[in-house]
C-alpha cells in the first residue's frame, strides 16, 4: 500500500475513533440533550395502580414510649419494681442500661376507644378521638438500638450511612405534581433535630434531585431565596437563563444526572420565589382552622408544620416529613412526655381530621411513629426507660390502609412481639405497594448491583392494607 495512503486511512481512522463524530457518538449526542430537557421529577406510573399518591410522615424522632401511649400493660403495672423473669432476657442487648434493672410500671391511665376498643393513653385525648381512622400497629420491630442507626433504618432501610431515604425514592418512582415547590420536604420542631442528621432525608446513590428539602418554620423559609438590594426579577430571569444555557452544554458533553439536578434546582428557586412566602403565610387560614391544630402564625411549632404539611400537599408535592426530636426519655419521662404530647396530639389528629374532611385522606397516607420502643425495666432512678428495638408501636392513616384496625400483640410486659410481628422492612414494602410498588423492582443500579429501600428483605403486611 502507498506510503500516502496508510497516512490517509490513519487519519481517517483517527478521526472517527478519537473525535467522537462516529454513528455512535451522534447516537449518544443526540440522547444527551434529550436528556438536557427531560424533567427529572415529571410525574411518573408506578407499577400499578396506587392507593396512595402523597406521603406525609410524622416522624417522633428519640422513640416514644409504647408503654406509656398505645400498648397497655396491667400486668407491668402490677409487677413494678420487682426483678423481670432471667430467662425473658437472655441474650439481650441494651442500649445503657443492665437489662437486669427493676420493671416499671405504666406511668399514666388507659381507656378504650372506637369500634375496636383500641387502648390510648390518657396523654392522648385527640388522637383517641379518630382512633376509627387509624390503624394502630403494635408489632413493630427493628434491629438497631441506638438513634441515628434507628432513624436510618427507619428512614432509608439501612443502619448505615449513604442509602436514599424512602421519600428520596418515593420520588424517584413517582415524580411530583408540583412545579413550584420540592418534590421532598422536610421541617423540624423539638428540641433538636434528628439524630441521624440530614441522611434521614437524604438521596444516597440516587441524583440529588430526589433528595429532601428542608424549610424554615419562620423567616424565609429558605436562607438567601430574597433577592439581594439592586437585583430585580428581570435580572434575575436572564443571569438564570446564561447560567442555564451554561450547564446545558455541560450536561451535553458530560451526561453527569448532576447536572441536570443543578439546572432543576436554579429553577425551582427562581419559582419558590413566588410560591414559598405563599405557602408559609398561615394567616390566610380560617381562625377555626388555626385552632383546631393549635397553630400559631410566625411562631414555629410543631402544630404550624403540620398545617404546612396539609397546604404543601394540596400544592402537589408529593412527600412531607416532619420531625420533632424530643422523646429520647431515659429520665423524667413523666414531664417530658406530658409536654410531647402536649405539643404534638392535637395537631396531628387535626391533620388527619383536615385532610379528611378536605376529600384528601383517601389518597394520601399518614405515617406516624418513631425509630424504636422503650424497655419495660426503669432507667434513671425511678422515671425512666432505655431504648428498646424488640417491640414498638406505630400508627397510619388514609391512602388504602386499613382504618380502624388495631394490629399486633406484645408479651405481658411489652417487651417482646408475639403476633404480627412487622420488621422496618416489611413497613416499607407495605408502603411502597400502597404507593403502587413492587418494593423488589423499585430500584437503581449502584456499584455493579441493584439496590432497592427493603435491601434483600421485606414482605407485604395484608393485613393492614383496607
Amino acid at each position: 500500500m502507498d506510503p500516502h495512503q496508510v497516512k490517509s486511512e490513519r487519519t481517517r481512522r483517527w478521526f472517527f475513533e478519537q473525535c467522537g463524530v462516529g454513528l455512535g457518538s451522534i447516537a449518544l449526542g443526540d440522547l444527551l440533550r434529550a436528556a438536557s430537557t427531560t424533567d427529572p421529577l415529571a410525574p411518573k406510573q408506578p407499577h400499578f395502580a396506587p392507593k396512595a399518591k402523597r406521603v406525609v410522615f410524622l416522624f417522633m424522632a428519640g422513640a416514644p414510649s409504647h408503654l406509656e401511649l398505645f400498648d397497655f400493660k396491667p400486668e407491668l403495672k402490677k409487677f413494678d419494681g420487682t426483678l423481670p423473669p432471667a430467662d425473658l432476657l437472655k441474650g439481650y442487648r441494651a442500649a445503657f442500661i443492665n437489662p437486669n434493672s427493676k420493671l416499671l410500671g405504666p406511668k399514666f391511665q388507659f381507656a378504650q376507644y372506637g369500634s375496636n376498643g383500641a387502648w390510648i393513653s390518657e396523654l392522648l385525648p385527640h388522637t383517641a378521638a379518630i382512633v376509627d381512622d387509624l390503624a394502630i400497629v403494635k408489632s413493630m420491630s427493628t434491629d438497631a438500638f441506638n438513634h441515628a442507626p434507628g432513624q436510618l433504618l427507619m428512614n432509608t432501610g439501612s443502619m448505615q450511612f449513604g442509602r436514599p431515604s424512602f421519600g428520596s425514592w418515593a420520588t424517584y418512582g413517582l415524580g411530583s405534581e408540583s412545579r413550584d415547590l420540592p418534590s421532598f420536604v422536610v421541617f423540624s420542631s423539638g428540641a433538636k433535630g434528628p439524630s441521624g442528621g440530614n441522611s434521614c432525608w437524604g438521596s444516597g446513590f440516587l441524583p440529588t434531585v430526589y433528595q429532601g428539602v428542608q424549610l424554615r418554620g419562620s423567616g424565609d423559609p429558605v436562607l438567601y431565596l430574597s433577592n439581594p438590594p439592586g437585583v430585580d426579577k428581570q435580572t434575575q430571569r436572564e443571569s438564570l437563563d446564561s447560567l442555564r444555557s451554561l450547564n446545558e452544554m455541560h450536561l451535553a458533553t458530560e451526561g453527569d444526572p448532576e447536572i441536570s439536578t443543578r439546572i432543576n434546582s436554579f429553577e425551582m428557586a427562581f419559582r419558590m420565589q413566588d410560591s414559598a412566602p405563599e405557602l408559609m403565610d398561615l394567616t390566610k387560614e380560617p381562625a377555626h382552622i388555626l385552632e383546631m391544630y393549635g397553630a400559631q402564625p410566625g411562631k414555629p411549632s410543631f402544630a404550624n408544620n403540620c398545617l404546612y404539611a396539609r397546604r404543601l400537599l394540596e400544592r402537589g408535592v408529593r412527600f412531607v416529613q416532619l420531625y420533632h426530636e424530643a422523646w429520647d426519655q431515659h429520665g423524667n419521662l413523666v414531664k417530658d412526655l406530658k409536654k410531647n404530647c402536649l405539643d404534638t396530639d392535637k395537631a396531628a389528629a387535626a391533620l388527619v381530621k383536615d385532610l379528611k374532611q378536605r376529600g384528601l385522606l383517601d389518597d394520601t397516607l399518614v405515617i406516624w411513629g418513631g425509630e424504636f420502643g422503650r424497655t419495660p425495666m426503669v432507667q434513671g432512678g425511678s422515671d425512666g426507660r432505655d431504648h428498646h428495638p424488640n417491640a414498638f408501636t406505630m400508627w397510619m392513616a388514609g391512602g388504602g390502609i386499613k382504618p380502624g384496625l388495631v394490629m399486633g400483640e406484645t408479651d405481658e410486659l411489652g417487651f417482646n412481639v408475639t403476633k404480627d410481628r412487622v420488621h422496618v422492612h416489611d413497613l416499607h414494602a407495605t408502603l411502597l405497594h400502597l404507593l403502587g410498588f413492587d418494593h423488589t423492582k423499585l430500584t437503581y443500579k449502584f456499584q455493579g448491583r441493584p439496590f432497592r429501600l427493603t435491601d434483600v428483605h421485606g414482605e407485604v403486611v395484608r393485613k393492614m392494607l383496607a
